[in-house]
């Protein structure tokens, strides 16, 4: 089996070594399982079909930040605050970014909680003091003027314009606040 002058010892350990990465691998594929697709919601009720896929979302989120608050934001506007709360908190709770506070921010003024909003939303900003995020600062310029703070909301736009004149998104966010139409995704 071993050519002359070859030593075994080295190569039984090769041999076992390739074994055990086969047999890991072939673990590690058994392991992560496939997505259940349509089969997890199909012929259920609306409701019962709904929070099937919440869950798959939610176990497909994994520890995404963004992909935490989206199911988080089902949980929260579908009426399940306490777990639409608890994902939130998991988010913000382990180092947030900027982004991370605006999204928040932005599940709580979905559903008029319009204090928890602000504080969201200013925390996002004072996370990002460089206002390097011109497009964070439009959005909740925008949501400033459709609540009222006009003068709040024209600032945090004057900022961003500032810093990029040509963004076609600052302009629609703008008109979407002064027309009374609500935000678009």
């Amino acid at each position: 089996m071993f050519a002359p002058g070859g030593n075994m010892k080295t190569g039984l350990a090769a041999a076992l070594a390739a074994g055990c990465l086969v047999f890991g691998v072939g673990i590690g594929l058994a392991a992560k399982e496939k997505p259940p697709g349509m089969e997890i919601m199909r012929g259920k009720p609306a409701k019962e079909a709904g929070l099937a896929a919440l869950q798959e979302a939610e176990k497909l989120a994994g520890n995404g930040s963004w992909e935490l608050l989206g199911v988080a934001r089902v949980y929260y506007l579908s009426g399940n605050k306490a777990k639409g709360q608890a994902l939130i908190d998991q988010v913000l709770n382990v180092k947030p970014k900027g982004t991370d506070w605006q999204r928040a921010g932005e599940i709580y003024a979905d559903v008029g909680e319009a204090q928890k909003a602000e504080e969201s939303f200013q925390k996002m900003l004072s996370a990002d003091p460089k206002e390097k995020d011109d497009t964070g600062r439009a959005e909740i310029g925008a949501w400033y003027i459709r609540t009222g703070r006009r003068d709040k909301g024209e600032e945090l736009l004057s900022q961003a314009l500032a810093r990029n004149p040509g963004e076609l998104w600052h302009y629609v966010r703008a008109a979407e606040a002064y027309l009374g139409v609500p935000p678009g995704r």
